[in-house]
C-alpha cells in the first residue's frame, strides 16, 4: 500500500474517531480534513476546497429556503393539527398518521424540522389524553428518518449519490427513483410498529395524565381572564360606532374600555387585527374583541348598539393565529415605574395591549390607573410580531412567559398559497427533467425570496451553516481515496470477499458496511465515502451501478440503531425518556428489514 494511501485512510480514520466522540464540531472535522489533504499535497488547494463550489451545497441550501417557505406559512403545523383532530385518543390513528405525515413532510423538506414540528404537537396529545408519548415519538422519528427515502431533494446523500453517478458517466437518479424503495420501508416500517415495534419500547400504552406546556388559555386564567368571556361583539349598521375612528371614540375614558382585536370580512374572506390602532375606522359587520369591566361593558353595548357575538372553538383558534400573549415583568430600573399604563403608553410604543397586572402574585381588578412599579407582572396581548419582538426588550421589563402557541405561528400565512405553488412549481420541473435539480431548487428558492415569504436576511439564517461546511468539506475526501488507489483497494477487497456470491451478495456487503459508517460519521459523509466504491463494484461485476448506488443512498438514512447517528432521532430522546438501549432494541429490526425491502425492491426497479 502506497505512503499516499496510508495517509488518506488515517485521515479518514481519525476525521471518524472525531466525528464518533462528540468532542469536536462536525464542521470543523470537515475543515481539518480539507487542510489536511491540501497541505499534504494529496490534493491540490483548488481540489480541496472544490466541495464548496459543489452543485450539493447549493441544491442542499435551496431546500433549506424552500422547507423554511412549508413552515413559515404554517402548512406543516396545519398537516399537525389535522392529525390531532383525526386521531382523537387512538395510539394506532395516531402512530400511522404520524409516520405517514412526517415520511411524506420530509420528502420535501427537512426532516429535523418536521420531527421538532411534530414533537410538541405528540406531547399536547398525550398530555390531554392518556396516550404515552414514548410510544409515539421514536416512530415518528424512525418515519421522518425514511422520508430521506422517498425523493431525490429528500436528503443530501441521495443527491450526493447521484452526482456520483453523473460524474462516472452515467445517468443520474430522478426525481421519484426512490420512491418504490422507500414506500416499501414505509409500508414495513408502519406494520412493524403496529404488531411489534411500539411493544418494545418504554412504558405502557397509557400513562397518567401529565401538566401540558402553558398555553394561552393558562396564561389567561392567571390573570382571572377567560378567552369565553362575552368579549366579542358586532358593529351593528346603525350602531354609533361604525364610521368612526378608534382614537375619537375615546373608548377608554368613557367606559374603561379598549379594542384588542378587530375582524373584518374582506372580498376574499375575513381579516384579523390584533390591538388595532386608534386611526382605524370601524364598518359595520366588523366584529371587536372588547375588554372592560363588566358594568361598564353592558353600558357600552346598550348605547352604542353592538350585538353579542357567540365564539366557538374554531373562531378562537382562527384569531389565535393573529393575537399573542406574554408575560412580562417591569425592570426595577425601567423608566416605565410610577407612570400608569395610560402615561406609559405600551400601545404606541410596543404595539401591545396590556389585558392584566399582578403584584406580589395578586392579580389587581382595577389597575388601569395605579402607577406600575417594579416587580409587576403584565399581561400583554398584541400582533405575534409584537409579542416576538418584547424579547429584545430589555430596559424596561422582561419576558417571563411566552405561550405554546408561539411555536405554531406562521408569520407568513397569508402567503400559503404561494409555497405550495412554489413546491409544486419544483416537484414539477424536478420530476419532468425540465431543468437540472439543483436549477429547479434555485429557483424555488429566489421564489420564495421574491414573493417576501422570507427575506434573503431571513434565508440566510435559516441556512445550516455547519450542515453546509460539513458536506463540502467531506467532499473532496472521496476524490482523494480515488486517487491514491483507496477505493480499487476497498473495492478488491469487497469482490474477494463477497464477490463470487453475486449482486446480491454485494449489496448486502454495501448495505451493511454503509449503515455501519453511518453510526460514527453523518449520513452525508457515509454517502460521500461509499458512492463511488458501490459504482467501482458494479463496474468490477459487469454490472448496472444503480442498484448498488441506491442501496448507499437507503442505507445512509437508515440510522435506527442509535440515538446519536442524526439530530431526526436525536432530538426525540429527551422528550421521549429514551435510553440508548431503547434504539437499539427498537431499531436494529428495523435496520433489517430496511435491509430485506432493499434487497427484494431495488433489484425490480433497476435490473442489474
Amino acid at each position: 500500500m502506497a505512503g499516499d494511501t496510508i495517509f488518506v485512510f488515517s485521515l479518514l480514520g481519525i476525521a471518524s474517531i472525531l466525528f464518533a466522540s462528540g468532542r469536536v464540531r462536525l464542521d470543523i472535522v470537515a475543515l481539518l480534513v480539507v487542510l489536511a489533504l491540501a497541505l499534504s499535497g494529496t490534493l491540490s488547494v483548488r481540489e480541496a476546497l472544490s466541495g464548496f463550489g459543489d452543485p450539493v451545497v447549493i441544491l442542499v441550501a435551496g431546500l433549506l429556503i424552500v422547507g423554511e417557505s412549508i413552515t413559515r406559512t404554517g402548512i406543516a403545523h396545519s398537516i399537525g393539527n389535522w392529525i390531532a383532530q383525526r386521531a382523537g385518543e387512538s395510539e394506532t390513528r395516531l402512530l400511522v398518521l404520524l409516520m405517514l405525515a412526517a415520511a411524506v413532510l420530509g420528502s420535501i423538506m427537512s426532516s429535523t424540522a418536521v420531527v421538532a414540528i411534530f414533537i410538541p404537537i405528540v406531547l399536547n396529545i398525550a398530555g390531554k389524553t392518556n396516550l404515552n408519548a414514548s410510544r409515539l415519538l421514536i416512530p415518528l422519528s424512525f418515519g421522518a428518518l425514511i422520508s430521506g427515502m422517498l425523493t431525490l431533494i429528500a436528503t443530501t446523500p441521495n443527491i450526493v449519490v447521484s452526482e456520483e453517478l453523473a460524474d462516472a458517466g452515467f445517468k443520474p437518479f430522478s426525481f421519484f427513483s426512490f420512491t418504490p424503495i422507500g414506500l416499501g420501508a414505509l409500508a414495513v416500517a408502519i406494520v412493524y410498529f403496529l404488531l411489534l415495534g411500539r411493544r418494545l419500547l418504554p412504558g405502557g400504552k397509557e400513562s397518567p395524565p401529565k401538566d401540558v406546556v402553558r398555553g394561552m388559555r393558562d396564561l389567561m386564567g392567571e390573570y382571572g381572564i377567560s378567552p369565553d368571556d362575552n368579549w366579542w361583539f358586532r358593529v351593528r349598521a346603525g350602531s354609533s360606532m361604525a364610521g368612526r375612528r378608534l382614537g375619537d371614540l375615546d373608548l377608554s375614558r368613557e367606559y374603561a374600555a379598549r379594542v384588542v382585536g378587530l375582524e373584518r370580512v374582506e372580498r376574499f374572506g375575513s381579516s384579523i387585527r390584533a390591538a388595532p390602532g386608534p386611526e382605524v375606522v370601524l364598518r359595520a359587520g366588523d366584529v371587536i374583541a372588547l375588554q372592560a369591566p363588566p358594568e361598564s361593558l353592558a353600558r357600552l353595548v346598550d348605547e352604542n348598539n353592538l350585538e353579542r357575538t357567540p365564539i366557538g372553538e374554531r373562531d378562537i383558534a382562527r384569531w389565535i393565529r393573529e393575537l399573542g400573549l406574554a408575560t412580562v415583568l417591569i425592570h426595577p430600573e425601567s423608566g416605565m415605574i410610577g407612570s400608569t399604563l395610560r402615561e406609559s403608553n405600551l400601545r404606541s410604543r410596543y404595539g401591545v395591549h396590556v389585558l392584566g397586572v399582578r403584584h406580589k402574585g395578586e392579580v389587581l381588578a382595577d389597575y388601569q390607573e395605579r402607577k406600575l412599579q417594579a416587580g409587576d407582572a403584565l399581561l400583554v396581548l398584541g400582533p405575534w410580531k409584537k409579542i416576538g419582538a418584547l424579547q429584545a426588550t430589555t430596559h424596561d421589563f422582561l419576558v417571563l412567559a411566552l405561550p405554546v402557541e408561539m411555536k405554531e405561528v406562521a408569520p407568513a400565512r397569508a402567503q400559503a398559497p404561494a409555497a405550495v405553488a412554489i413546491l409544486l412549481g419544483m416537484v414539477v420541473l424536478s420530476a419532468f427533467e425540465i431543468v437540472p435539480v439543483v436549477m429547479a431548487v434555485l429557483l424555488a428558492a429566489m421564489a420564495v425570496i421574491f414573493t417576501r415569504i422570507l427575506s434573503m436576511q431571513e434565508a440566510y439564517r435559516v441556512m445550516n451553516w455547519s450542515s453546509l461546511v460539513l458536506i463540502a468539506g467531506m467532499l473532496p475526501i472521496a476524490k482523494a481515496l480515488d486517487r491514491t488507489g483507496g477505493v480499487d483497494l476497498i473495492v478488491d477487497g469487497m469482490i474477494s470477499g463477497v464477490g463470487d456470491a453475486g449482486p446480491y451478495a454485494m449489496m448486502t456487503a454495501i448495505f451493511f458496511v454503509s449503515a455501519g459508517l453511518g453510526l460514527f460519521l453523518s449520513n452525508t459523509a457515509t454517502a460521500v465515502l461509499m458512492a463511488p466504491i458501490a459504482i467501482a463494484a458494479a463496474e468490477a461485476l459487469k454490472v448496472e451501478p444503480y442498484a448498488f448506488a441506491m442501496t448507499v443512498a437507503i442505507a445512509a438514512s437508515a440510522a435506527f440503531a442509535t440515538p446519536v447517528s442524526t439530530p431526526v432521532v436525536t432530538l426525540v430522546v429527551e422528550p421521549g425518556r429514551y435510553r440508548f438501549l431503547d434504539f437499539v432494541k427498537v431499531g436494529v429490526p428495523m435496520l433489517i428489514l430496511t435491509w430485506i425491502v432493499t434487497l427484494l425492491v431495488t433489484p425490480l426497479v433497476f435490473p442489474f
